[in-house]
C-alpha cells in the first residue's frame, strides 16, 4: 500500500465507534471468522440499491482491511437492486484518500480499476445488479448498506447469511457546498468499520491459532 493510503487507515480511529454499533458489526465479524477457521473462502457482497455510493465504498474498504489485517481468502463484491452507475465523486473521495482508480471505459456506467496494493490485482468497479454474472452466486454473504435495499429485497438469492450494516446516503449533500466533506466523512465512517471488523477477526482468529 502507498504511503498516503497507509496514513489514511493509521488515522482512523475505532476507538470512537459506539457499543450499539458495534453489536450490529460484530455479526459479520463472526462471519468472517467462522469461515477462515473452516479454511473456507470468504466472499462479501455489499449491496445498496443502486450500487453507486454506499455498497461500492464498502467494497472497497472492506477488501482494503481485509489486506492490511492480513485475513486471507477474502474476496470483496458489491451489487444493486438496480443498476446505475458509481458516482463520480465517490472516485474522487476514494482518490484523496491515497486509493488509485483509473477509468476504463467512458460510459454512462463507467468501468473503474481501482487499485491499492501493487501485489495485488486491482479491483474492478462499477454498478451492476447484486447477481450479476461476476458476482457469487452461492456461499456469500449478504450486506446490506440501505435501509431501501434491505426492505425492499426480502430474498437475496444464494446469500447463506443476510447482514444489514446500514449507512446514511452521502447523496443528501449532492449539489451543496457540503458535498465534498459529506462524502469524505461517510468514506471514512466506512473505512473505520471495516478497520474495526477486520481488526477484531485479526485478533480472534490470533487467539484461536493459540489455543
Amino acid at each position: 500500500m502507498n504511503l498516503q493510503l497507509l496514513e489514511t487507515i493509521g488515522k482512523l480511529s475505532v476507538e470512537y465507534i459506539a457499543d450499539e454499533r458495534k453489536l450490529i458489526l460484530t455479526p459479520l465479524v463472526n462471519y468472517v471468522v467462522n469461515r477462515a477457521e473452516m479454511g473456507l473462502p470468504i466472499r462479501l457482497n455489499f449491496i445498496c440499491t443502486h450500487n453507486s455510493r454506499r455498497s461500492h465504498l464498502s467494497q472497497i474498504w472492506a477488501q482494503i482491511m481485509a489486506d492490511y489485517f492480513d485475513v486471507e481468502s477474502v474476496v470483496c463484491y458489491s451489487g444493486g437492486t438496480e443498476a446505475t452507475a458509481m458516482y463520480s465523486m465517490v472516485v474522487e473521495t476514494l482518490f484523496k484518500q491515497g486509493i488509485n482508480i483509473t477509468k476504463l471505459s467512458d460510459t454512462d456506467n463507467p468501468i473503474y480499476a481501482v487499485d491499492y496494493n501493487k501485489s495485488c490485482s486491482p479491483m474492478i468497479a462499477f454498478s451492476k445488479k447484486y447477481d450479476h454474472q461476476l458476482n457469487p452466486t452461492n456461499e456469500y454473504a449478504a450486506i446490506m448498506t440501505c435501509n431501501h435495499a434491505d426492505e425492499n429485497c426480502p430474498v437475496i438469492h444464494g446469500a447463506e447469511e443476510r447482514i444489514p450494516i446500514t449507512y446514511i446516503d452521502p447523496k443528501v449533500s449532492d449539489g451543496t457546498e457540503a458535498q465534498a466533506a459529506t462524502y469524505l466523512e461517510r468514506s471514512e465512517q466506512i473505512a473505520t468499520e471495516m478497520k474495526y471488523i477486520f481488526g477484531e477477526v485479526s485478533k480472534e482468529l490470533s487467539i484461536s491459532l493459540d489455543s
